[in-house]
């Protein structure tokens, strides 16, 4: 009986060696979808430890050995020397703070070292918590080593990808719906270059469906489609951090600077900190809360910070206190998320950067 990672690199290998043209892309789409399912074998965590999300925001450094990720974590966040005895346990999660725009930010880190990251291929235990720990993080720092960027750079984002992990991406625009009768319903409202009525149905075959209502709204690949039917894709973003620029050239440097995506730093010397810092605030879209006891100025001085996509006046309550949600009897906010200044809101209440509020107990 063949490991599931043999069975991947067989199709792994098969793939590579099929030519990419119209009349293989039927056979090429199959080949992805069983790579998908056996790869979904992986994904899927076996045994129960817990990666619950908590309220603190969660970042991953990943990279190979010996780029520098300590120096990096210990230089932006406080978190000191230990660091380096973590790199082979990975999974202690190392709690640090990032000073930005006087917001305090609680990160923890997880050092993801790529060996761990080849053994979690295999579904060895401890790999399978590297990757569902992976999966929970809002911002992936990739560090590579300026000098051989590109080509690790290639192998960890395949890691990744094959974990389910889709970096800097959007969820594809493609329509699914299963239904009980009636076929596959194929409608595609633009151009496709790669998908037609015929591979999209022994994709789904595949997948043992044959009734179902597919829209492509995009022009979308096999890839894009197996995505949707397999709908445990996390959408993540991610920052490449060149570390060691104190190497190379200024006119190597001008060069990385046109890469998408992408800081130049030196760890060692705390070079470049400062853009890095900036964009780890814009990918994690944070929003900063400013609190006004009643009859006082709002503290402008130290905001509570609040993840993406959870920031209602009752998920602020929480950031506080567990208690402070029974007590409110609603809440005063000013900013860019209400119409009037202020204007009563309940709980359900979003949010938005550099509001005020102002919460009323019972």
């Amino acid at each position: 009986k063949m490991s599931l990672l043999a069975k991947i690199a067989e199709i792994e290998n098969e793939m590579a060696r099929t030519q990419k043209n119209k009349a293989t892309a039927h056979h090429l789409g199959l080949l992805k979808a069983r790579l998908a399912k056996l790869r979904r074998e992986l994904i899927t965590p076996k045994g129960g430890f817990d990666v619950a999300k908590t309220g603190d925001t969660r970042i991953g450094f990943v990279g190979f050995p010996s780029v520098g990720k300590s120096t990096l974590l210990s230089n932006l966040a406080g978190v000191y020397s230990e660091v380096a005895a973590y790199e082979f346990t990975t999974l202690t999660t190392v709690p640090g703070v990032i000073r930005y725009k006087g917001a305090k930010i609680q990160v923890k880190l997880f050092v993801l070292v790529h060996r761990i990251i080849e053994g979690a291929k295999d579904g060895k235990g401890r790999g399978r918590q590297v990757i569902a720990v992976a999966r929970t993080c809002n911002l992936i720092l990739i560090v590579l080593d300026v000098l051989k960027p590109l080509g690790h750079k290639k192998l960890i984002e395949h890691e990744l990808e094959g974990f389910g992990i889709r970096l800097n991406k959007q969820p594809p625009n493609i329509g699914f719906k299963k239904k009980d009768k009636g076929g596959i319903n194929f409608t595609a409202t633009c151009a496709q270059s790669e998908l037609d009525a015929e591979t999209v149905k022994s994709i789904l075959s595949e997948y043992k469906i044959h009734n179902a209502d597919i829209t492509l709204r995009s022009d979308a690949t096999a890839d894009d489609l197996i995505d949707v039917v397999e709908g445990n894709r996390v959408y993540i973003p991610c920052i490449y951090v060149l570390n060691k620029i104190d190497q190379i050239s200024i006119e190597e440097l001008d060069v990385i600077y046109k890469i998408p995506h992408c800081v130049p730093i030196s760890a060692h010397h705390r070079w470049n900190f400062d853009d890095l810092l900036e964009k780890i605030w814009d990918y994690l879209h944070l929003v900063r809360i400013y609190t006004k006891p009643k009859g006082q100025l709002p503290d402008y001085t130290s905001p509570v910070v609040l993840p993406d996509g959870k920031t209602s006046v009752e998920d602020f309550c929480l950031k506080i206190h567990k208690s402070l949600i029974k007590e409110l009897k609603y809440a005063l906010v000013w900013g860019s998320s209400v119409k009037h200044n202020p204007q009563k809101v309940g709980k359900d209440h979003v949010l938005e950067d550099e509001d005020v509020i102002q919460l009323v107990k019972k």
